[in-house]
């Protein structure tokens, strides 16, 4: 069975005016209730997750982010999958420009006017790296209740892995591609960069890296590098951000293929006939006839004359294109001997296709910047939801105040409070079998907040 992830991008929540607010409300709704009949089609009824590729927000506000919480948790409920079970990506649209002070501006515009070593220099100064993330504020806790934490070193993120065979999985590398951006961005004069700090993807046998990043190639000072890296460190690589849906796979080598797609504009700020409502339906799975990954794309786009999302038949090869992929690290998980669904000597497979095994989703942290694993999450029912709409729902000082009230913070307690360590007391404090206290001061939290504004 493949791994089914509902595709949006560029969904800028916030940019609506006028009659647009009515427009696009109705078009996000439009959205929910067709991939629910889409997936119930090609998925038994249930997906397993929802990849953003950026541009979430128009402005980097909490505000437009509340929204955008509201809508994934009805496509989530509406396509069957938890609410925390998105990946996602920043956008240009997606840090706050009222916080580009003076100082930091002067900052990027020399980086990107030079190359990868004023990059290096910049970004090796921890104080410079914290005013560059400073205007993801809002994104950074958004994001970060999702599991999809924003890297502060400036290198790539990745936690989620899912196996769609024995020996045979794939893993969802993420980019910021974002970090350089100040407003005045041209694809034909390149000023942005993906930076050496992001091209140290894992290798790992029997698992093939799908790059998430809002960004084209054509968008960055160092296109040619990263270009040469994602083609022997990647099988697919998903953009956003040009509002122009296409594909295409490069055969890198013999049995190496690498696939690169660009999302259309889930809500452009119009719909026209270049750029309209547009959104995919992607299916991973293993090939076992050339032991690689078959990916199908399900496009769908806004009819302008029935007022409702249907089958994309002009963009990124119409109908539900199908590619199979090459990929070395299937091959070798065989080499080594280790176990597969089809091995010699088998038992035969009962009637029916035993390949045909549920995808599983796991969320495993990479190793930290100096080398130790980071800590997993406790395993007790709920925790995702409520780490979600901890860092999600809450402002700051809301989760300061809940982690005080239940005695997570040790007295004499003097180390910088960071999301990171948010984190850390917080799943301590669900180690020690207080998850029901945490869920209801957020609940009571939130309503004290309503009842303040009301």
């Amino acid at each position: 069975m493949s791994a089914v992830f509902v595709h949006v991008s560029d969904i800028h929540f916030g940019q609506e005016r006028d009659d647009r607010v009515h427009i696009h409300a109705d078009v996000k709704q439009q959205l929910i209730a067709d991939a629910r009949e889409v997936v119930s089609k090609i998925a038994g009824g249930a997906a397993h997750g929802i990849l953003v590729t950026g541009d979430i927000a128009q402005s980097g506000t909490k505000a437009e982010y509340d929204e955008a919480g509201k809508w994934l948790d009805e496509l989530a409920a509406s396509i069957g999958v938890k609410i925390s079970c998105v990946q996602m990506v920043p956008g240009n649209h997606d840090l706050d420009r009222t916080m580009l002070s003076p100082a930091v501006r002067s900052i990027l515009d020399h980086i990107r006017t030079g190359g990868p070593s004023e990059y290096e220099a910049y970004l090796s100064d921890p104080l410079t790296r914290a005013a560059l993330f400073a205007r993801f504020k809002d994104y950074g806790s958004f994001s970060f209740g999702y599991d999809c934490p924003l890297n502060d070193e400036a290198a790539y993120a990745s936690e989620m892995v899912v196996t769609l065979a024995p020996g045979r999985a794939i893993r969802f590398i993420r980019f910021n591609s974002s970090l350089l951006c100040h407003g005045k961005e041209r694809d034909e004069h390149p000023e942005l960069m993906i930076g050496a700090r992001q091209f140290t993807i894992p290798r790992a046998d029997g698992v093939e890296n799908v790059v998430l990043v809002h960004h084209p190639l054509s968008w960055y000072k160092d296109q040619d590098q990263v270009r040469d890296y994602i083609r022997s460190r990647a099988r697919v690589f998903i953009s956003g951000h040009e509002h122009n849906p296409r594909v295409s796979v490069d055969n890198v080598e013999q049995g190496c293929d690498l696939m690169m797609l660009a999302a259309g504009a889930t809500v452009p700020f119009k719909s026209d006939s270049v750029y309209t409502f547009t959104y995919n339906i992607i299916e991973f799975d293993w090939d076992e006839e050339i032991d690689g990954l078959s990916v199908t794309i399900h496009p769908r786009a806004w009819s302008a004359q029935r007022t409702c999302f249907e089958a994309d038949n002009q963009r990124l090869g119409g109908g539900s294109p199908n590619y199979r992929l090459g990929c070395p690290s299937f091959r070798e998980v065989d080499r080594q001997g280790a176990p597969t669904t089809a091995q010699p000597g088998d038992v035969p497979p009962a009637e029916g296709n035993a390949l045909s095994v549920e995808p599983t989703i796991e969320m495993v942290p990479m190793e930290s910047s100096d080398g130790e694993p980071m800590l997993m999450p406790p395993s007790v029912e709920g925790y995702e939801i409520a780490r979600l709409r901890f860092f999600r729902d809450l402002l700051e000082g809301e989760r300061l105040r809940i982690l005080v009230a239940l005695e997570a913070i040790p007295e004499k307690f003097d180390e910088p409070m960071s999301q990171g360590l948010e984190r850390r007391l917080l799943d301590r404090v669900v180690r020690d079998g207080k998850l029901g206290e945490v869920e209801k001061m957020i609940n009571q939290v939130i309503d004290e907040r309503k009842d303040g504004v009301q």
